[in-house]
């Protein structure tokens, strides 16, 4: 199993590429360290189930993949159970045939991805469920410009409430993302310090929209493609 690595700073509102690399999973989840968040892109296949998000975590944890125990959160938030190491905090992700995996060590990331496509009721949707500033803001864009722009503010907003252990039952309202160029920024999140989170779009590829999120302090990202077969 190999994967191209991209490391980039983790700052509040900006990332930057670091570096390029080529090592096995069990070489880097051997030195995750704490100031980071590993982010590991793969296939998805249904069939398969969980079998890939337990091999990954069995990499970290320094067991087999069938040794991984997961349980659930009270709304359905994947996690470990007590018999593993408490502090090592994942999530997981995935679109179509593709999927992100989150690792990180004493966080607890939330990750989404959306495979980029037309939304035809983007407006209608973001008018109904954004808050007023995001649909707003969305509306005010060209045509052309919204479907990306839409993604961004939908996968930005999982993120975070996976990462606070809610899910969409939570309200996309109670949330506002601000958005420019190559970032995104939590604005506002109802009954939290909004200013306390870290929210970055991921460069996955031209096909996908992506973004993680934790509370927390800054960490460096290292983005990774594994081999089909893990």
């Amino acid at each position: 199993m190999k994967y191209v690595l991209v490391r980039r700073h983790g700052r509040r509102h900006h990332a930057r590429m670091i570096a390029t690399h080529a090592l096995p999973l069990a070489k880097l989840a051997e030195h995750l360290r704490d100031d980071e968040v590993h982010v590991w892109r793969l296939n998805y296949q249904p069939q398969r189930q969980r079998a890939p998000l337990r091999k990954v975590l069995a990499a970290y944890l320094g067991v087999d993949g069938d040794q991984v125990m997961l349980t659930h959160g009270e709304y359905g938030r994947p996690a470990l159970a007590d018999t593993h190491d408490q502090t090592l905090g994942f999530n997981w992700s995935h679109s179509g045939g593709h999927a992100l995996i989150a690792v990180g060590r004493g966080v607890a990331p939330g990750i989404d991805v959306e495979r980029l496509r037309t939304r035809p009721r983007a407006l209608e949707i973001a008018a109904r469920y954004f808050s007023s500033d995001e649909a707003a803001a969305l509306a005010a864009l060209p045509a052309s410009a919204r479907p990306i722009a839409f993604l961004e503010l939908w996968t930005a907003k999982e993120a975070v409430l996976k990462a606070l252990g809610r899910g969409l039952a939570f309200g996309l309202d109670r949330l506002t993302v601000g958005r420019s160029v190559g970032r995104l920024t939590l604005q506002r999140l109802e009954g939290d310090d909004a200013n306390a989170w870290q929210l970055q779009r991921l460069p996955v590829d031209a096909t996908l929209v992506a973004a993680v999120a934790w509370r927390g302090g800054t960490r460096q990202i290292r983005l990774g493609t594994l081999a089909s077969d893990t």
